[in-house]
């Protein structure tokens, strides 16, 4: 099979030739009909994850057809259009017994902690329990769309920020985390405030629904959320994960906001100097948000099948398995606007 592929992190990220992967006995193989480029393939390939492997093959945002089956699975059958959440439970830990899966205390990544999807094919375990069935309407680059940035924004905004209708949130980042969030936030009656250094993405943040944006660029963007939202967000969201919008995020929020921390922060950023006096004497609240479980995905997609959120939107490429490589190796400059998503794995 043809796979994007790097022996040495940091170092040539290529396309060749591997073998194709067999089922695990709880799991299924899955031909790849669309792969998101997404920034944690880039942190992946850098060395950021600690759970990597070499050599690896990176890709976790995905949507295909079934084409193996371990013995042990029950509820797939070859053909079977899926998708899958770039986390999966094992089913048997506390976390996954609680229904939260995305923290799983055993989880499994493609792309992280086992190969990915950026690749003909991808090997899939514990399919019984994390693979999601896609509707017929919903077509492999939009699924793979709602793999990763998509689904993890669902959950940062309907799940973590509790945002309410009518309230306001901030977004610092619109990339396919940011884009995404503020499109689930317009959907959900949320007004919102889009935060990005670039024209192309505050503009695409415009067309998803965001009811104001601030250039990055100028001036104090904390002040002039709070100016823009009358007294400060209810919830803000850092899509990037750098100590500027982190400390921005929090700043721009009103007296009991909640902050949630979407962007991974690594390197220089991985310890910002959190305001903890703000923080105690406004109570406001910091929480992550890590990807979205399987069983959530009906809400998300019942959204998408009637009308109220079009990922679509959000894809303004589409590329190559080549091309693909050549924009992830790209990412440390955030290139273009939108999603890119892989939809021709055989060149």
């Amino acid at each position: 099979m043809r796979a994007a592929y790097f022996e040495h992190f940091g170092g040539p990220l290529e396309v060749v030739d591997l073998p194709t992967p067999s089922p695990p006995a709880d799991g299924v193989v899955v031909q790849v009909a669309a792969n998101g480029v997404c920034r944690s393939d880039w942190h992946a390939w850098q060395g950021h994850d600690p759970d990597i492997a070499l050599p690896h093959v990176p890709g976790h945002e995905l949507a295909g057809d079934i084409v193996a089956i371990g013995p042990e699975v029950s509820r797939w059958r070859v053909g079977d259009r899926v998708t899958v959440p770039f986390v999966l439970g094992c089913g048997t830990c506390p976390r996954c017994r609680a229904g939260q899966q995305q923290v799983c205390d055993h989880q499994y990544q493609p792309g992280f902690t086992g190969w990915g999807s950026m690749a003909e094919f991808v090997a899939l375990p514990r399919a019984d329990l994390n693979l999601v069935a896609l509707p017929e309407h919903l077509g492999y680059a939009d699924a793979a769309s709602l793999g990763c940035r998509f689904a993890t924004s669902f959950r940062a905004v309907a799940h973590q920020a509790r945002v309410a209708p009518g309230q306001w949130l901030a977004v610092h980042g619109c990339g396919g985390v940011g884009l995404s969030a503020i499109m689930i936030a317009t959907a959900l009656g949320v007004r919102t405030v889009a935060v990005d250094v670039d024209d192309g993405s505050l503009e695409l943040a415009r067309q998803c629904g965001a009811s104001h944006v601030v250039d990055g660029r100028a001036g104090d963007v904390a002040a002039t959320i709070v100016e823009l939202t009358g007294g400060g967000a209810h919830s803000s969201i850092d899509a990037v994960g750098t100590t500027a919008t982190c400390l921005a995020s929090i700043h721009s929020l009103r007296t009991q906001g909640r902050h949630v921390q979407v962007g991974l922060m690594v390197g220089d950023d991985s310890l910002p100097p959190i305001p903890m006096s703000l923080l105690h004497g406004r109570e406001i609240e910091l929480t992550g948000s890590h990807g979205m479980a399987a069983h959530a995905y009906p809400r998300m997609l019942a959204m998408v099948a009637n009308g109220k959120l079009h990922p679509e939107r959000l894809v303004t490429s589409h590329l190559s398995l080549s091309e693909g490589v050549d924009h992830l190796g790209r990412m440390h400059d955030f290139p273009g606007a939108g999603m890119a998503v892989v939809t021709d794995m055989t060149r």
